[in-house]
């Protein structure tokens, strides 16, 4: 199932935020003050780490994830950019992306960030009204907000932002007109996720407490039927299912995720998939440093993935995509066989040749599908 002489990807996170917003359940942390020359450091040294055992491979895509990587100093950026395609070496036109908060403070460092090589960046809106920003946490305003994105479409050959819809009371009159607005700004690329509440976050003690209510799924499947609808008249259709894009200007990063392809990742709790090989780093800041000082790396765990679980991993993140998972990537796909041949009935999965693809119909349900199709 690995090609080894397809392009690379790299993941690098950086782990730090000026505060945690209520929805997110990603590896984020509030330090008061973090030292740069030592973090620049240790990433240098988990990176050096990840290529000795990746050798003869070249990057197509970097992606600094976090947390919040736009508060990185330009040069640690340059560093890691840097080292990476010394390590490596860079496919043509490699895809460097950048995650940022629309603040003004981190619009300043746009320039400099892409001088430092990155050339496309993705933008945390994640609404167009100030009251769901303040609901969602968000320390920018809707004004701060669109102007980041204006310094950002001037910096960036590459840009793209995240909207969160499905918020409580909001109507679908409501998302069809902040989407149309959205649409307006012209970035080639939106990210659109369905608010959820995931364990773990100050929302799930909300609603434990009753003082949050989910949103209805019957209305939630309409948001979601009027944005593939929207997007897609507006020239940007879903690769996958929360993303949208002008032909061509997919993440080409993110796609080596649902193509099931190998990626390096470093810094605190990233993952990453080599040559069959599940790592993971210790997700902690202080611990990984400790490891990345003790070890010369980050790594907390490195599990072989036996045919099986590749399998169930490649179906799970494949068929998100619009295109599909070619089962012949799959030997001995892991699928229920009874369960697919309902699916194909009832219109919710289809087949061309090789190819296994969820429909329109079966989007909006796909974790039922996956759930009932894939064998685990």
């Amino acid at each position: 199932m690995t090609d080894t002489s397809a392009p690379l990807a790299l993941y690098v996170h950086w782990p730090f935020c000026v505060s945690k917003c209520p929805y997110c359940d990603f590896n984020s942390h509030v330090r008061e003050s973090v030292d740069q020359a030592l973090w620049r450091s240790a990433m240098l040294v988990d990176l050096q780490h990840e290529a000795a055992v990746l050798p003869g491979r070249r990057l197509g895509s970097i992606f600094f994830g976090g947390g919040t990587p736009s508060l990185m100093p330009p040069e640690t950026v340059a560093a890691v950019i840097e080292a990476a395609e010394r390590h490596w070496g860079f496919e043509p036109g490699i895809e460097i992306t950048l995650e940022a908060n629309p603040s003004s403070v981190e619009a300043a460092r746009f320039a400099d960030i892409a001088s430092a090589g990155v050339n496309r960046v993705s933008l945390g809106l994640q609404a167009l009204d100030d009251k769901d920003l303040r609901f969602l946490g968000r320390a920018h305003g809707v004004d701060e907000g669109l102007a980041a994105l204006e310094t950002a479409q001037r910096a960036f050959a590459r840009v793209s932002f995240d909207l969160i819809y499905a918020r409580p009371g909001q109507t679908l009159a409501g998302w069809e007109a902040e989407l149309s607005r959205a649409l307006a700004y012209g970035t080639e690329h939106l990210s659109l996720y369905q608010l959820t509440i995931e364990p773990g976050t100050r929302f799930a003690t909300l609603f434990e407490k009753g003082e949050l209510a989910a949103y209805d799924p019957d209305e939630a499947a309409d948001l979601f039927d009027a944005t593939r609808a929207i997007t897609a008249a507006a020239g940007l259709p879903a690769y996958e299912i929360s993303n949208h894009a002008r032909p061509g200007a997919e993440s080409r990063h993110n796609l080596t995720y649902w193509r099931y392809g190998d990626y390096a990742g470093v810094g605190p709790g990233a993952h990453g998939r080599r040559g069959g090989v599940a790592t993971l780093r210790r997700k902690k800041p202080e611990n990984w440093l400790s490891a990345i000082e003790r070890n010369g790396h980050g790594i907390e765990r490195e599990d072989p993935l036996d045919p099986q679980d590749r399998g169930v991993e490649a179906l799970l993140m494949g068929l998100r995509l619009a295109e599909g998972v070619d089962l012949s990537r799959i030997p001995d796909a892991p699928l229920d066989a009874k369960a697919l041949a309902g699916m194909e009935a009832q219109g919710l999965i289809r087949r061309e040749g090789t190819l296994l693809i969820v429909t329109d119909a079966g989007m909006p349900v796909l974790e039922a599908i996956l759930r009932e199709l894939v064998v685990t």
